[in-house]
């Protein structure tokens, strides 16, 4: 039994350990990063999506009008999903509340 609680404590310490060590190399590896692009937030954010492809430069209009577009309809959609939703709880049946004395 005293093995294993030394075993968990020694397990608990060189998972912290190495959490420790990761969280210092995230932390430089974004500092580094941000002051590359001269502290700026946005920059590196807008960096980091055309690096990824979650954003594409944009060169023509028809490039810039289908991406409009689809935004449009995701926010077409939400707008169908949520009016009902909202329909419904304006409209709910109002129970009157108990009073206690």
């Amino acid at each position: 039994m005293a093995t294993t609680s030394k075993t968990r404590k020694m397990t608990t310490g060189i998972m912290l350990a190495s959490s420790a060590l990761l969280m210092l190399w995230v932390s430089a590896a974004f500092i580094g990063a941000l002051n590359q692009v001269n502290w700026q937030v946005g920059e590196l954010m807008r960096q980091y999506m055309l690096a990824t492809g979650m954003m594409k430069p944009l060169h023509t209009l028809v490039d810039y009008y289908t991406h409009i577009k689809g935004i449009e309809y995701l926010i077409c959609v939400s707008f169908f999903v949520a009016f009902p939703v909202f329909v419904k709880y304006i409209n709910k049946e109002k129970r009157p509340v108990p009073v206690q004395l």
